[in-house]
């Protein structure tokens, strides 16, 4: 298990912020809860107002449950860009289920992906992501609030 302090994310985080800038999202949305402090943190860093949230249930702590749940309140009847966000693209079945079903559901909108973290064995690859994992990460949010 490695652990990954607030300085680290607070450097990433520029980094991302300054590679997914050429998409020039509309709007952004993280997935709950590991993509919610990265998403804040982008939006702010590109000035985007535009925050939404989306909830999956795939994990129960580190045990992989069988199926993926999505839960839903987006809203994108002005946006034809969304920047989506989470923590970490570990097996890739999150962000795989989450891009299928925004795509899906909101076919006039192109979506694209990021991440601080990407597994290589993941099923997806995010459009943009920092560091490549080749183990469990302890973000700062999940242990220091504890």
């Amino acid at each position: 298990m490695k652990y990954y302090a607030y300085e680290d994310f607070k450097n990433d985080t520029k980094s991302l912020i300054n590679i997914v800038k050429d998409f020039q999202a509309d709007a952004i949305v993280g997935v709950a809860r590991g993509g919610l402090t990265l998403a804040h943190s982008v939006a702010e860093g590109l000035d985007i107002r535009e925050v939404q949230t989306l909830r999956t249930e795939l994990y129960d702590g580190s045990c992989k449950r069988d199926e993926l749940s999505v839960f839903d309140s987006c809203s994108f009847s002005s946006v034809k860009k969304v920047l989506v966000l989470d923590d970490i693209a570990d097996s890739g079945d999150t962000l795989l289920a989450v891009m299928k079903y925004l795509q899906d559901k909101y076919s006039d909108v192109e979506f694209r992906s990021a991440t601080l973290f990407y597994k290589k064995t993941s099923v997806y690859e995010p459009h943009f992501w920092i560091n490549e994992a080749d183990d469990w990460i302890d973000f700062f949010w999940e242990r220091d609030f504890k």
